[in-house]
């Protein structure tokens, strides 16, 4: 009846005495959680150095000290990369025993916790996990304290995959703010913005979260004063760029609060904090205080709110609303203690993200393509090089390599590889500069990573001949493969033979790239983390017949004009191996079908790209920028020739494929070249068409798309990884407006196209973005190249002059449904990590250095279901008893700030769906002691949680009433370790443990 009056007085009341009176569901008045923050941004528009500089030291400083001079202030920490420069660089010995004390009494929270707030869209799987360990691991060790809570305000959509990393490091409540626009209106009005998110369709309850998802005001303060045309709430003004003022004023600064402006300010905010109320289930009221870059002069700020907060409550009868400074834990342990039901929300994420009609932010899915790949390709590097590092401190633990230089080079490319994975990093919607930071930073840590692996490959030996050349090739995963590796050398003619002596099979041919080189590919057979090595003799003349190395030459076909009026299909030319009949069409050099011969299937699929037009002109209509993709129109075909090439082999035949924008282009601006393995009966390599792309320059205002159009019938419908962990199902929708591209998915890892028979798969090794705009089509977006006249990206530099030609990779399968599910979750595993070839030519340049010789190391295999996600030595300092790490720290025991080498950080993921494959699908039991007994002996095991902080047994995670509850299910089928090392690991699972092994 109360709410009844309420809106029959809504003509009469003041509006802000309306907000006064609810509903009648609300026991007393709201109670108003304010959590004062500020979003700190990894990059964007300013580097780390300016932004430490002109703002981000000031937050930590000032807040340090305006907490402790009152004990009702609270704050909360959410980013790690800029508090731990702080920590490191900046603050004093005051600061760090304020520090203490604050966390000691709740008034500083750590949320989050990981290095930076990762994107949700375009980030791997292994990389959100590594930045949220890398915090983890900081804050446990320096502090003893374990993030509970995430703030995940500003990555451009939300994905399923991210809650379930969140309850696997122990998290008890999830929080998310950007999602479609007109989705969050539904579910405000409806009240849903709280629900329970079981975010795997397999491990469901097991590792649901409850998730709030912030209102339409999102993370930042409503800066309207209705009474003053400065903003309001943000007293300390805006941060200045490069250097903050002397005097102390900066630009913005609020109206501030005084006897005349006290009343009207309580009036606005609790106006707001009524609005809000509204739209949530409980009279708890989460009101976030900050925005970017605040809280530089945190004195101003609480000085100004310190009288606003009292007022309010003295007159909280009034008002019907109390306020008080709040922590983000104190804000969901009132929401928890109302002990409601919430409805559950199943493995759907919210991907992909609008905030108006025209605006889809689905173009950062391919911005920046050169950084998308620079930022995988250290990730891979970094899996090469603590797998192998651990391999080698477990072997040889007084080696000759340094522990301590190798545990700083690792920890280089961890922060490097952890930092852009920043929401305005790896999605490429940062400045140039920066951008231009995150790759400085990640080459450089990969130089220091690959001396690592030199050092650890190599012991001082004597040098061969100039026709000679070495190589150790290393496989990074726990299972065996057989993998064809391409060596770039100077002469034609040269033989292979493996560390047996061995003559084995290899194929040189003319590179592609250039006149002067050429391809040598090497199949090579290698267990898992075993590393092997070759020698490659090179001749002047060739070989006697029946070598094992063949080479291959260059069949070309003359350039031909490509028109919609040319009759296709008269001339087909067939490129066979023992899976695939590929028929090339010799009116248009294009792909004409594809044979699955296995199956005796044949699929119609043509394969060339196209352009969209766009808009840069803001008077003339919606625009494409760094964020979003804005059609303007269909897509045109982006050449009018099409050059070929084939070069049939013994290892491989190539394909290559030249697209000229202009019939008489001396240069093309696109290519492709796919190579096709041969004499390997059946397996993965037989199923696998590599493709390696080129694109650009573009011109102004273009966006590339790769279009595969097949005789599937998809129905639009597409599938697309989530980071990597799981698969999304895509059916297309239709909008008013912007239907082209709402229609597009991040493609992190994989994507496809299927129907009843058959389905294509693409397999990548960076992010792109992935839809299937007609019927039977799967279109990648690889390039964007824009300029734009917005005031705003202007003036920030946030223009996208992308000039770049880039050289992404995919990886192509086309089978039956059975066939493929068992290869692309494994495929797009050796995608992303390759073996790795150490080229060491004996010219002098290493000194007097040669490959170890002897047998090959033993192998470390796991079952087929199975990944080794992580195998490294973190060289964390605390104690894994959490009540003995806080005593260490406490009592200052030697030791516990020296880092651990003995400790090994391990997971192993389940790569499997349940009910996706019959035999892959089941649940995985393995002994870690036969597992690793390639490594050497283990002596314990540790299960922890999946940032290695807590341990297993002891993590215990609020319970939420959900309104579909089964009864909590089977659970995990193994919570810690049982009997002699044995371990279950069922569909879609993560664990995580400590291995120590005996050391030799």
């Amino acid at each position: 009846m109360r709410c009844l009056k309420w809106l029959m007085g809504f003509l009469t009341f003041p509006l802000f005495l309306l907000f006064t009176v609810i509903c009648a569901e609300r026991n007393g008045p709201i109670q108003t959680f304010v959590i004062p923050h500020s979003h700190m941004d990894v990059g964007w528009v300013y580097t780390i150095q300016e932004s430490m500089h002109a703002y981000a030291a000031n937050v930590y400083s000032s807040v340090t000290e305006a907490l402790t001079q009152n004990k009702q202030r609270k704050f909360i920490a959410v980013e790690q990369e800029f508090f731990r420069l702080w920590w490191d660089s900046v603050a004093t010995d005051k600061h760090k025993k304020q520090v203490r004390q604050l966390l000691k009494e709740s008034r500083l929270e750590f949320i989050i916790g990981g290095q930076v707030m990762h994107d949700e869209a375009v980030t791997d799987l292994d990389d959100e996990i590594l930045q949220l360990t890398e915090g983890h691991g900081f804050l446990y060790e320096t502090f003893g304290v374990r993030p509970r809570f995430s703030w995940h305000v500003d990555p451009f959509g939300a994905s399923a995959t991210t809650p379930v990393l969140f309850a696997l490091a122990g998290f008890h409540a999830h929080l998310i703010s950007r999602i479609d626009y007109d989705l969050k209106d539904v579910m405000q009005k409806s009240k849903k913005l709280q629900f329970v998110w079981r975010g795997s369709p397999s491990l469901k309850e097991q590792q649901e979260i409850f998730t709030h998802t912030m209102d339409q005001f999102s993370y930042c303060t409503p800066s309207h004063l209705p009474f003053s045309n400065s903003s309001g709430f943000y007293w300390n003004g805006v941060a200045l760029f490069p250097d903050p003022p002397k005097n102390g004023i900066y630009p913005n600064m609020s109206l501030p609060v005084t006897k005349e402006t006290l009343h009207s300010y309580a009036k606005t905010m609790v106006q707001n904090i009524q609005q809000r109320a509204a739209w949530f289930r409980t009279n708890h009221v989460l009101w976030p205080w900050g925005c970017d870059k605040q809280f530089y002069n945190s004195s101003v700020q609480f000085a100004n709110m310190d009288p606003l907060v009292e007022y309010i409550n003295q007159n909280s009868k009034e008002f019907g609303v109390t306020v008080q400074y709040a922590t983000l834990s104190e804000y969901f342990q009132a929401v928890h203690q109302s002990n409601l039901t919430w409805e559950v929300r199943g493995s759907e994420d919210f991907l992909p993200y609008s905030t108006e009609p025209f605006q889809a932010w689905t173009g950062f899915y391919a911005s920046r393509n050169v950084l998308k790949g620079i930022a995988r390709r250290a990730s891979s590097q970094l899996h090469a090089a603590e797998t192998l590092f651990t391999r080698y401190r477990v072997s040889y633990p007084d080696g000759p390599v340094p522990k301590e230089e190798a545990l700083q080079k690792l920890k280089a490319l961890r922060w490097a590889v952890s930092e852009v994975q920043h929401h305005d990093g790896i999605t490429g919607t940062e400045s140039p500069k920066v951008s231009d930071m995150y790759i400085e930073h990640l080459t450089q840590a990969m130089m220091g990573v690959e001396e690592l692996l030199a050092a650890l490959f190599l012991l001082p030996q004597t040098l061969g001949t100039d026709l000679e050349q070495h190589i150790i090739v290393y496989n990074p995963l726990a299972w065996n493969t057989t993998a064809i590796i391409n060596v770039t050398v100077t002469l034609p003619m040269a033989t292979v033979f493996d560390d047996q002596g061995q003559a084995i099979p290899a194929q040189t041919q003319s590179s592609a790239d250039s006149n002067t080189t050429y391809d040598l590919f090497i199949v090579v057979n290698l267990g898992g983390l075993q590393h092997r090595k070759y020698l490659i003799k090179f001749s002047e003349k060739p070989g006697k017949e029946g070598s094992s190395t063949h080479h291959a030459w260059v069949v070309s076909f003359k350039r031909l004009n490509v028109s919609q009026e040319l009759k296709t299909g008269r001339r087909l030319l067939p490129v066979l191996n023992e899976c695939y009949k590929i028929m090339l069409d010799q009116d248009t050099n294009l792909l004409h079908s594809i044979t699955d011969r296995n199956e005796k299937r044949t699929v119609r699929m043509s394969q060339d790209f196209w352009e969209y037009q766009v808009n840069g002109n803001v008077s003339a209509g919606p625009i494409s920028d760094n964020y979003i993709f804005s059609a303007n129109g269909s897509a045109v075909r982006a050449y009018k020739a099409v050059k070929m090439e084939i070069v049939p082999g013994k290892i491989v035949t190539e394909i290559r494929q030249y697209f000229y924008r202009e019939e008489a282009d001396e240069d093309y601006t696109y290519s492709v070249t796919t190579r096709i393995p041969q004499s390997f009966p059946s397996g993965r390599l037989c199923y696998r068409l590599e493709q390696s792309y080129s694109l650009g320059p573009l011109v102004v205002n273009t966006e590339a798309v790769l279009r595969i159009k097949t005789s599937l019938k998809n129905n639009r419908t597409l599938f697309t990884d989530d980071n990597g962990y799981q698969m999304m199902k895509r059916p297309s929708r239709t909008f008013v407006n912007d239907t082209v591209a709402r229609n597009y998915y991040p493609m992190v890892r994989m994507a496809y196209i299927e129907d009843d028979s058959s389905r294509l798969v693409l397999l990548s090794e960076r992010a792109h973005g992935a839809s299937s705009q007609s019927e039977g089509e799967l279109e990648v977006m690889l390039h964007r190249r824009l300029w734009n006249n917005q005031e705003w990206t202007l003036g920030y530099n946030l223009t996208l002059n992308d000039s770049s030609v880039v050289r992404p990779v995919l990886w192509m399968t086309l089978g039956s449904l059975a066939a493929t599910s068992s290869l692309y979750q494994r495929e797009a595993l050796e995608l992303q990590h390759r073996p790795v070839v150490m080229d060491f030519p004996l010219d002098g340049t290493v000194a007097k250095k040669e490959p170890r010789t002897g047998s090959p190391i033993r192998p470390v295999v796991l079952p087929d279901n199975l990944h080794l996600l992580t195998l490294s030595v973190p060289g964390w300092f605390y104690n894994s008893n959490h009540t003995l790490h806080l005593r260490n720290m406490e009592t200052g025991t030697p030791g516990s700030t020296q880092p651990d080498y003995d400790r090994v950080l391990l997971r192993i993921m389940h790569l499997y769906e349940k009910g996706e494959d019959p035999v892959l699908s089941q649940p995985s039991t393995i002994n870690m002691k036969e597992v690793l007994r390639g490594m050497g002996e283990v002596r314990a095991l540790e299960e922890r949680s999946l940032t290695g902080t807590w341990d297993i047994s002891d993590l215990q995670r609020w319970k939420w009433k959900a309104s579909e509850d089964p009864g909590r299910g089977e659970g995990r089928s193994s919570v810690g370790v049982r009997g002699e090392f044995n371990v279950t690991i069922s569909p879609k699972e993560i664990r995580t443990f400590f291995v120590y092994f005996k050391l030799k």
